[in-house]
This record gives C-alpha cells, structure tokens and sequence, in this order.
C-alpha cells in the first residue's frame, strides 16, 4: 500500500511539473531507442550458522521507444518484454516475471489542442505459469499450469483524441475494441453463458490511456504509463494497468531500477494485482 501511495504521489508530481512546461517544438524524423538488460541475484552458504538457503535469480528485460514525428503526424510506438526466474535451495527455477507489451498510436495535426488518433495495444506472456501447492496427503508438491502464451493475450483497438503537452506527457480518450484471448484457461469466458466455454470474447468499450517520462534528475528517470478499458455494457467495472519505473543510472553500463505495475481486471480475479521489483543489473543501450 505504501508503494502503491508513493507512485501516485510521484505521478501527481509529474503532472504538475508537466503542465508547468511550454510545449516543445519537435524534431522531426525517427527517435529510437532500444535497450537491453539483465539484472542478477545470488547468495551462496557454507557452514552458515544462521540459516538459510542458496539461491539464484535473474531477469531479461528489453525496453523499445520507436518515433517518427511529422508536421503534419505523429506515430509513436512501445515495446516492453521481461522475463524472470528464482531458484531456491534445490528447488526448481520458478517464474517471476513475464510480460509482453506493445502500443502503437499513430495521431494527425489538424491544429486542434487535440489530434485525432488510432491505437493498436497487444499484451500477453511468454511462458506458462503455475500455482503451486502442497499434497497435505502425500505431502508432495502439486503444480498446476494456470496461463500459457497468449493464454491469456490482450488485443486492443482504438481511436479518438489524443492530447500532447510535450514528448514526455500524453494522455488520449476514445472508443476501443478489446478482444481476449484464452483457449484453454478461462480468462476469454462469459459468465453469463455458464453452458458454454468462451475463447475468444469481444468487448466494445470506452479506453484512456496516459504516459509520463520525467528526468527526475540528471541520472534518475521516471516512466509511467496507464491504461483504463471500460465495455459499455459494464461502465462500472474498470480494467486497469499502471506500470510505473523508476531507473537510477550508474554509470553507462549499470543501473537500479524500480519497478511497480498494478493491474485490476475481474476476468483474473477480483482482487487487485501488485507487482514490485527492485533490481540492480547491467543495460545496454543498442540504439
């Protein structure tokens, strides 16, 4: 809760700072960025006399910003993919982390405050993942594969009016098309047809989406971005994604990163999802 607190705090922040800003005037062309990183983890006893366990992890992190600005468009796209996994003791590698996000929005100056826009966003994982628990007969670990690639996958579709204060502040309201993904897990199903299994399910709906990149100082960044989808037929329920990173930079090869997504979507679970991850590790920027 504290965490979740302080990200919103810092997002509030970056809105003021932001909306204290003139607006830029663009460089026109392509503005690429491509970065790579592995962050690691590792403790190794022998004769330790307070307890504990070895233990290993690493996460593969792969960060894309590809920008083409024109007098007369803009079309901007995203590219996240991690993937990280944990081994304790003698146990088996477990997943920590998996996400794979692409957005792309393409908008039009028409000299309005706001451009029209089209958006394209695609979210899934790489590879299964499980709910493990214990066998209180046998006493035996029992894993149980609950998602897989592109079970559940995300696609969605939308247009509108996007508003840009600056290349580090936008935020966009529109009508979506959103379709869900899910063949053999659940996530695509309807609970108002219960004598029939949905594996794909379409959903027209209301989208807002927002991004925010703050130089927090010389060496410190802050990016987050927020997604809402509400159908129409459900304008009470929300499904949320807040993905928010904090990157200090070391040197030209090394950073520390913090890393928190939220995410509420009831087709998961009725509970809100929160994700931390504080890591240090090496990056390479490949363009």
């Amino acid at each position: 809760m504290k965490a979740t607190l302080f990200v919103l705090f810092t997002c509030v922040m970056v809105v003021a700072v932001h909306a204290q800003e003139k607006k830029k005037t663009p460089e026109y062309g392509w503005n690429n960025s491509l970065v790579i990183g592995v962050n690691l983890s590792q403790v190794n006893l022998q004769n330790w006399t307070q307890g504990g366990e070895n233990s290993i992890a690493w996460t593969f992190l792969t960060n894309g910003l590809f920008d083409f600005t024109q007098k007369e468009y803009h079309w901007k796209s995203t590219l996240k993919l991690t993937h990280g996994r944990t081994k304790i003791a003698d146990g088996a590698f477990e997943k920590t982390d998996d996400e794979l996000f692409f957005e792309s929005v393409y908008s039009k100056n028409v000299g309005w405050k706001v451009d029209p826009y089209a958006a394209l966003q695609l979210r899934t994982q790489i590879t299964p993942g499980y709910r493990i628990s214990m066998d209180l007969q046998t006493n035996k670990e029992l894993r149980t594969q609950t998602s897989g690639f592109f079970d559940p996958g995300y696609l969605v579709e939308g247009f509108g009016f996007t508003f840009t204060r600056s290349d580090a502040f936008s935020t966009r309201l529109g009508i979506a098309f959103k379709q869900t993904f899910s063949l053999r897990y659940g996530f695509a199903d309807d609970s108002a047809t219960p004598d029939k299994i949905e594996t794909m399910r379409f959903q027209t709906g209301v989208e807002f989406g927002s991004s925010l990149k703050w130089k927090v100082m010389e060496n410190i960044l802050h990016t987050s971005k927020l997604n809402f989808f509400s159908a129409f037929e459900t304008l009470d329920v929300w499904d949320v994604r807040w993905d928010n990173t904090i990157t200090a930079k070391v040197n030209q090869y090394f950073n520390v990163s913090l890393n928190i997504l939220l995410v509420h979507e009831i087709a998961q679970t009725r509970r809100t999802q929160l994700k931390q991850a504080l890591a240090a590790g090496f990056s390479y920027t490949l363009m």
